[in-house]
């Protein structure tokens, strides 16, 4: 049987593993709550499935249409709220699909009945209306096994002990309450933290509470965080020269209302979606709650609402005479389009999409004016005039999160999203080519088909390796943190990071010579006994994000699940009986 899989998406994920061709029709199509919730039905399904289904075709799962004609409401509604009942009864074609995914969903028992039944319309009514025959599911018989394709995680003795810090207030009734995202320290090295929510709010948190710092939403025109997991306020960074200039940047995404963007493709590619990075200045920098200005910076389009422009960052703790000063790094992911069947949109340096690219916020020279390309990035000198000369490093599906180790050498940590087979630390190297979409892992991939790889006779000398990875064995999707340095010596000199659905966390050892690249899982206890943070949480989809004070050198656990943060206080290891 396969070891159990989960990843935030929606809860039909493998209801193909169930289905028989030749089933019976469901009763939700043409009944008088799918006509009545089918509008309501499409929110839900926007808001929970859209960010891995189409109805049509497969994208990180398989496609959704058809589904509502061969098994009935009740049937669909009972798979939703406990999917992984499926798996573990053996079912033959979802163990097959689970097998090609590798991946199962977490049970959405907190959606109401009358919610799973609207979801459930609303597809009814999309078959009907574009006539889509459900998916073809070809049994494999040997499905009860998944080859290994990556080193295990080892479970260390490490053991760490933590402590609620503070509750992010709830940014609305939907699930999940907050969608808590990113933490940055604050500028005045008072011990302030501030923490964004994708729901477009910056809050500032000083002495245990948590206040608005600001609100983007009514500030923005055609501001949007929906549809999908991706969305929203991706990112923001405090300039190094804040408590200077007052300046903030900020990512978000917009409704595509036809603006001129900096990075285009040809019209024939539908705009999904266009992603912003904004200049925020502040008219009183002890202030605690934003009034000033903003301007655009940059604005990418994507074909699709995921694997965007999630993570920006300065390099911290360098002297204003360095060449790296007052540089913003912008990680952006493909933008879907490989998934969407337009894998020419990314790995081409004349593409922002995949890259990690570097600019200085407060120059003019590039291509429009609305900020600088530093004289040193690796591309600049390239002949080809459509060479994109802000790419610092390309290659990539969904940089998530980015961070820099100054005392080891200056090593630029990012991690890598993978699709269906690998999670991946990768240390940025200038000009590095990291090899999406040809390569995941050190594995070979066609984008004809995502789910599988193979392995390389004669890998490329010109793809970056990851310095370490897990296989979806070990988890799903992955989330950066940091290099720890601050007073608890079990975490010294351990870039520590873990898994967004499953919440486990792990670690490497670093050196300045990244010689050991082995990936240990440490654990949490609580009260002198052994936890972790689906039971911390109470939720299957734990949405963990490891977050570190620069200044302070505090290390922070954050869980959107249930808008908590909390604060790391010690790490031992474990006593043998």
């Amino acid at each position: 049987m396969l070891k159990p899989l989960h990843y935030p998406i929606c809860a039909l994920l493998l209801f193909f593993g169930m289905i028989n061709c030749t089933g019976s029709k469901s009763k939700t199509q043409n009944s008088p709550i799918a006509q009545k919730t089918a509008q309501s039905g499409k929110a839900i399904y926007t808001t929970h499935c859209i960010s891995c289904h189409a109805l049509e075709q497969e994208e990180i799962g398989p496609k959704l249409g058809g589904v509502t004609n061969v098994l009935s409401t009740a049937e669909l509604v009972a798979f939703i709220k406990n999917p992984n009942a499926a798996i573990e009864a053996g079912n033959k074609r979802a163990v097959s699909l689970t097998k090609r995914y590798k991946m199962i969903m977490p049970p959405f028992d907190f959606l109401k009945d009358d919610e799973i039944k609207s979801i459930l319309s609303y597809i009814a009514e999309e078959t009907n209306a574009h006539n889509i025959k459900p998916l073809q599911v070809n049994v494999d018989e040997s499905a009860g096994t998944a080859e290994r394709l990556a080193k295990p995680v080892i479970v260390s003795g490490l053991e760490i002990e933590t402590e609620d810090f503070v509750t992010i207030p709830a940014s609305s009734e939907k699930m999940p309450r907050t969608r808590i995202a990113n933490m940055r320290p604050g500028p005045e090295r008072d011990g302030s933290l501030f923490v964004s929510d994708q729901r477009g709010l910056i809050y500032k948190i000083k002495d245990g509470k948590a206040g608005i710092f600001l609100d983007i939403r009514p500030l923005v025109q055609d501001y949007i965080n929906e549809p999908g997991l991706g969305t929203g306020l991706g990112s923001f960074a405090f300039h190094p020269g804040y408590l200077e200039n007052g300046l903030i940047y900020i990512t978000h995404t917009e409704a595509f209302k036809g603006k001129k963007a900096d990075y285009e493709y040809a019209d024939s590619v539908k705009v999904f979606l266009q992603w912003v990075v904004s200049e925020w200045k502040i008219n009183d920098v002890k202030s605690s709650t934003f009034e000033g200005n903003r301007r655009e910076l940059l604005r990418i389009n994507v074909p699709g609402n995921v694997h965007g422009t999630q993570d920006i960052g300065f390099v911290p703790e360098i002297d204003k005479s360095d060449k790296d000063y007052g540089m913003l790094y912008i990680g952006t992911g493909d933008g879907g389009s490989t998934i969407s069947g337009h894998p020419e949109l990314c790995h081409d340096l004349h593409s922002l999409l995949g890259t990690i690219i570097r600019i200085d916020p407060l120059g003019k020279n590039s291509r429009y004016g609305n900020y600088g390309i530093p004289t040193d990035n690796p591309f600049v000198n390239n002949a080809d005039p459509e060479v994109r000369k802000e790419i610092y490093a390309f290659g990539f599906r969904n940089p998530h999160r980015m961070s820099w180790n100054v005392t080891h050498g200056r090593k630029m940590f990012s991690t890598e999203v993978g699709e269906s087979n690998f999670e991946e630390v990768n240390i940025i190297e200038k000009g590095g080519d990291y090899g999406w979409n040809i390569q995941e892992g050190n594995y070979g991939i066609s984008p004809k088909d995502l789910k599988n790889v193979f392995k390389l006779e004669k890998p490329s000398p010109t793809f970056i390796k990851p310095y370490a990875l897990y296989d979806h064995l070990d988890g799903a999707a992955i989330s950066g943190g940091a290099v720890y340095e601050g007073d608890i010596a079990a975490l010294k000199n351990k870039y520590l990071f873990g898994d967004i659905v499953s919440g486990r966390i792990f670690f490497t050892n670093v050196d300045k010579t990244l010689s050991d690249s082995t990936v240990h899982e440490l654990s949490i206890i609580r009260d002198g006994k052994d936890t972790n943070l689906r039971e911390m949480t109470g939720s299957r989809r734990v949405d963990l994000r490891i977050e570190y004070d620069a200044y302070t050198k505090n290390l922070y656990i954050m869980t959107k699940s249930d808008g908590k943060i909390r604060k790391v206080t010690a790490a031992h290891l474990r006593k043998t009986p």
